[in-house]
């Protein structure tokens, strides 16, 4: 079983805004709400500071992008304080391992803090492989970090799903032909009926139980 991380496992939002209106700041620019950055999450950090830029009025592909950029992966490691998992997901990870499924993550954040914040969350040694948004030359919803993942895994792509709670993450799973799991309360803009998914949920202690009909 792959899952995505920010929305999905855990609620990086707070930390992500923080550290979005740290570098708006240091630059004397005007702070962004926190509903803004919410919807901005789930592409990776280029497209994070595009939608920044754009909302400020500035160039989203222009000479300050490549800065801010750097400047918030420099931070990004560090940026975990205000993370916290989704109720129920330590649990249910524990009982997902016990049941004998093999756990990985495929996610648009940086590798390195995505293991900073699993290792600061007591979560890093739960997963046999994680792959970020920086991990490949592509990233989600493009499939190969998806197929990488499964791959890292020692699994094949038939005996896998895919769990995840955006639009990008619903179409990686479309495009790799993976059953996809929608986790209904994290960062998605879509209804959940519009999402192609397997089946939803909303309260991670159901995830162990209708993973394991899925599997049958």
């Amino acid at each position: 079983m792959v899952f995505d991380l920010d929305g999905t496992l855990i609620d990086s939002a707070p930390d992500i805004h923080a550290a979005s209106n740290a570098l708006l700041d240091e630059d004397g620019l005007p702070a962004l709400t926190f509903d803004q950055i919410r919807s901005f999450i789930g592409k990776g950090v280029p497209h994070l500071v595009s939608r920044i830029l754009e909302t400020i009025g500035d160039d989203p592909t222009g000479p300050r992008h490549a800065a801010l950029v750097h400047r918030f992966e420099a931070r990004y490691e560090t940026a975990v304080g205000l993370t916290l998992p989704y109720p129920g997901v330590v649990a249910a990870l524990d009982r997902l391992a016990e049941r004998g499924f093999v756990l990985g993550v495929c996610t648009n954040k940086p590798a390195a803090p995505a293991r900073a914040v699993l290792a600061h969350l007591g979560l890093l040694n739960r997963f046999a492989a994680i792959l970020g948004g920086d991990s490949l030359s592509v990233r989600k919803p493009d499939p190969a970090p998806l197929f990488a993942t499964i791959a890292a895994l020692g699994a094949v792509p038939e005996r896998c799903l895919y769990v995840g709670d955006s639009e990008v993450d619903a179409e990686t799973a479309m495009r790799a032909g993976i059953p996809f799991a929608l986790y209904t309360e994290g960062y998605r803009k879509t209804p959940v009926a519009e999402l192609p998914h397997r089946f939803a949920f909303g309260d991670f202690s159901r995830l162990p139980a209708l993973a394991a009909e899925f599997f049958g």
